[in-house]
Formats: C-alpha cells, sequence, structure tokens
C-alpha cells in the first residue's frame, strides 16, 4: 500500500499506456463532445488540425484512467480529488498515438478537518509516443493516511 507519507515532494513518476481509436474519438465525441472535427474525417479535413482529433475531454478522460490503473497497480489509496486548475491541451491527439503520463509531486499537507486524509498538489503530463506533452494540469488529490494519529 501507498499512502500521503510515502508521497515524496518533487517525485517524478512515468507510467501508463493508451492507444487512441479512431473509432473512440468518433464515440467519445458522439456522446461527449460533437464538433464536426471530432466526427467524421470530411469535416476534419477543413477542421483546424486538418485531421480527425480527439476531444480534449476525451485526452483528460484517459489520463484519468490511467491514472486510477496505475494508482491500483501500485497500492495508492485514492479518497477523491479536490479540483484541476492550468488544464492545458497543448496539440491535437489523433487515431494512432499512444498516450503515458509524467506525474511529479509538487507539494503535500495533512488535512485540517479530516485527520485521515492527506492532500497533495501534482503535475500531469499526458505524453506522445515521443514524450511530447499534449495535456498538462495541475491537481489535487486526497489519499489515505498512514497513521491518523500521529502528527506530520
Amino acid at each position: 500500500m501507498r499512502y500521503y507519507e510515502d508521497i515524496v515532494i518533487g517525485e517524478m513518476l512515468t507510467y501508463g499506456r493508451y492507444k487512441i481509436t479512431r473509432e473512440e474519438i468518433i464515440d467519445f465525441a458522439s456522446r461527449y463532445d460533437p464538433q464536426a472535427f471530432h466526427l467524421t474525417d470530411a469535416a476534419a479535413q477543413s477542421g483546424p488540425f486538418g485531421t480527425l482529433a480527439a476531444s480534449g475531454w476525451m485526452t483528460a478522460s484517459v489520463t484519468m484512467r490511467m491514472m486510477v490503473d496505475h494508482w491500483r497497480d501500485t497500492g495508492m489509496i485514492s479518497k477523491g480529488g479536490a479540483g484541476v486548475e492550468d488544464l492545458k491541451w497543448l496539440r491535437p491527439v489523433v487515431p494512432g498515438d499512444v498516450l503515458s503520463l509524467r506525474q511529479t509531486f509538487l507539494e503535500k499537507r495533512r488535512s485540517r478537518s479530516r485527520p485521515d486524509l492527506g492532500l497533495f498538489r501534482h503535475r500531469i503530463e499526458t505524453l506522445d509516443a515521443d514524450g511530447i506533452p499534449v495535456m498538462t494540469m495541475i491537481s489535487t488529490g486526497m489519499t489515505e493516511v498512514r497513521d491518523p494519529s500521529q502528527a506530520e
């Protein structure tokens, strides 16, 4: 198990692997972001990217999936999130792109109202296969404290 106490400020982790498919782009867009350049190749050709591109919200959703899978694999106990700030989509994600994540822990503190919870701010960079960021964000997560009776 990985607890709040195990988070090291400045620690950088790289993990995940997710291949984006044309079908997923269209399905997600059909349901949640039905802009033409996310839906058809013809519309995408004259759109802002010149090719079919994933919704930024799809990229954010895939990012979340890779984070949760990593936390499960490493035994980190997520107790939810407290917000996202500075979300940026830096370049389009297209069919065939393979994404991964780079996570850097920026700061942490114990919850003032819940001694069993620790909060951490981290930078998440969603990377393409060449390691170039396609999306970045800073978010605050919550995780379990190993021993709430111990002072920080």
